[in-house]
């Protein structure tokens, strides 16, 4: 298809607050800066996925609906702020993506209106009154969650009781942080055993989702080997204790040690233990948990994936479900007001260390080719 360039007028003007604007880099309440991260104006919150004001906002989700082709006039090098953000779409739309704000969580029409009659039934004072805890929830998105915890709970075996026959772990005789270079691969055995274990839980997850079964196989085995990695992330993040930094799987205890021995780097190992920290935080509900491995799951931009309209639409079902799940079960408190937002974030940040964790996986191989055939199978994404 022709390149097309078309000079835009936005049929809905952006609203200019003056005073919001004089008091850009404030922070909210929780200490966090509410900048807008691509114009610098000041944010009203998380919005697809990102800190960002309401100008940007708009902006973003006007452009994406309409799939227009933009191009700059001046070389694709325009600077965005809150006085030029209106001369150059392209170069702003460039800079939305460029910061992480996420096309496939624009929520359709028809989402948006069933979440706003939701939350104007949920605010209804009569209601607050009899039914306080009334849930926002459709009887759809219930059955939905109850599906999934069922597979979750089917599949994953939080106390590794039946984590048999695998390789011992062999760990350094000296102190904590501090590694030998004799002692690089020494848990690789091991820590590949307890990969193709976790592997083979998420493996059996999807199966039982009626969403993913009803999708052609090379989707399937598409969506798997794009987001196993993710989904093992996540189940692992229910076993960390933040305050040791060590994950506990039944008998079995390990640290960042571990995956230095494995042959990973700190450039992987400290971003990992950050990402379990931060996740940890947010206290989630094992709902909460499963409906996060759903969503990353059903993410259409993986590696082969073909029929991307259908998987769009299930992930949009499932982060919606999450969002009403959240609002259902959660108390409105502060400590609540941006969890959705930080569970997308998570998502997004599993997104990079999954991009590492290929690279430096593929080095481990080529150094120390310790792999089991499931974890070949499902990373031989890799590039040879």
């Amino acid at each position: 298809m022709a390149k097309v360039q078309e000079t835009i007028v936005l049929e809905e003007e952006e609203e200019e607050d003056t005073s919001a604007s004089s008091r850009t880099g404030d922070d909210d309440e929780d200490g966090e800066s509410r900048i807008c991260r691509a114009c610098g104006d000041r944010a009203t919150g998380y919005h697809f996925n990102v800190m960002t004001c309401e100008g940007c906002k708009g902006f973003f989700r006007r452009i994406m609906k309409r799939s227009l082709q933009l191009s700059c006039p001046y070389q694709g090098a325009c600077i965005i702020d809150r006085n030029n953000r209106r001369h150059c779409q392209a170069c702003r739309l460039k800079k939305c993506l460029d910061i992480g704000m996420k096309k496939e969580m624009i929520m359709s029409d028809e989402a948006v209106e069933m979440r706003r009659s939701l939350l104007k039934r949920k605010r209804r004072p009569s209601e607050t009154l009899t039914l306080p805890s009334v849930s926002t929830m459709t009887e759809e998105q219930e059955k939905l969650v109850r599906q999934l915890t069922e597979a979750q709970e089917k599949t994953f075996d939080s106390s590794f009781t039946y984590f048999k026959n695998y390789r011992p772990a062999r760990r350094h005789p000296g102190p904590p942080g501090q590694l030998q270079e004799s002692t690089v691969f020494l848990m690789l055995p091991h820590m590949s055993d307890l990969v193709t274990y976790m592997i083979k839980g998420v493996i059996n997850f999807a199966k039982i989702i009626p969403h993913f079964r009803d999708l052609g196989i090379e989707d399937q085995i598409a969506l798997l080997k794009g987001s196993a990695l993710e989904l093992c992330v996540i189940r692992f993040n229910t076993v960390f204790d933040h305050r040791t930094q060590t994950w506990s799987c039944g008998q079995l205890n390990y640290n960042s040690d571990d995956l230095a021995m494995a042959g990973y780097h700190q450039l992987f190992v400290e971003p990992v233990i950050r990402f379990h920290c931060m996740m940890k935080k947010l206290c989630l509900q094992t709902e909460e948990y499963t409906l996060m491995q759903a969503i990353s799951l059903f993410s259409a931009d993986r590696p082969g994936v073909s029929d991307r309209d259908k998987i769009d639409k299930i992930q949009e079902k499932l982060a919606l479900t999450l969002m009403s799940y959240i609002e259902s079960h959660r108390s409105p408190s502060q400590e609540n007001r941006f969890v959705f937002a930080k569970i997308m974030e998570c998502l997004t940040e599993l997104r990079t260390m999954d991009d590492e964790h290929s690279k430096q996986l593929l080095h481990i191989w080529n150094i120390q080719p310790d792999y089991t055939p499931l974890m070949h199978e499902m990373f031989s994404r890799l590039p040879e």
